[in-house]
């Protein structure tokens, strides 16, 4: 494979870079994680990573040309990702300061939720862009190409997200009183808040 494929390993390097820093999908994670318990974050992580991987497949196949095309297009999709995502970060700034071991109630992301979430984010259209741009090569087997990158950003970004994950849920054993989980919450909200108005202002 590496002498059919030769930037596969670097593409690598690139996904695990780009799926473990901190980003909205990370922090949610994490939140997610340590409000609901580990099993909470898995259909976030699984929606997420599924959704990034068919959209670098998508991309490789022509599908995101309209986003360089019409760049009114691509500044819609920016401003309602910043409102979906100043959403959550309200939803959760007042989520109630209850314990979390009583917190199992409140409302969660979802599988879905964590999709529609990359579907709507320019900055993963223009991630999947540059991805097979950079990696995908051309000639025959290009397509080929394009569904090893798809796969290979899922296989990467499950463990990339696990670990933000199994960050939260470590969190836990500190937010069992109503005032530790109401600084936990505010502090997920700011992160969240400012990851997704800094994509606009820089």
């Amino acid at each position: 494979m590496p002498s059919t494929f030769p930037t596969l390993l670097p593409f690598l390097l690139f996904a695990f870079v780009a799926s473990i820093t901190p980003g909205p999908t990370n922090i949610l994670v994490l939140s997610n994680s340590a409000r609901f318990g580990l099993a909470a974050a898995v259909p976030i992580i699984l929606g997420a990573c599924a959704s990034a991987a068919i959209l670098v497949f998508l991309v490789g196949t022509g599908a995101g040309a309209s986003l360089t095309q019409w760049p009114l297009l691509q500044t819609i999709m920016q401003w309602a990702g910043v409102a979906w995502l100043s959403y959550l970060a309200w939803q959760i700034y007042r989520a109630p300061a209850v314990a979390i071991a009583t917190a199992q109630a409140e409302q969660r992301l979802g599988l879905l939720g964590a999709a529609g979430l990359q579907w709507i984010n320019p900055k993963t259209w223009m991630m999947a862009l540059a991805v097979v741009s950079v990696f995908a090569g051309v000639g025959e087997h290009r397509f080929a190409h394009v569904l090893y990158l798809s796969l290979a950003f899922f296989l990467v970004s499950l463990p990339c997200l696990g670990v933000w994950a199994l960050l939260g849920a470590g969190s836990s054993r500190w937010l069992r009183s109503p005032r530790a989980m109401q600084g936990f919450n505010g502090l997920m909200a700011l992160l969240l808040l400012g990851s997704a108005w800094l994509s606009v202002m820089l």
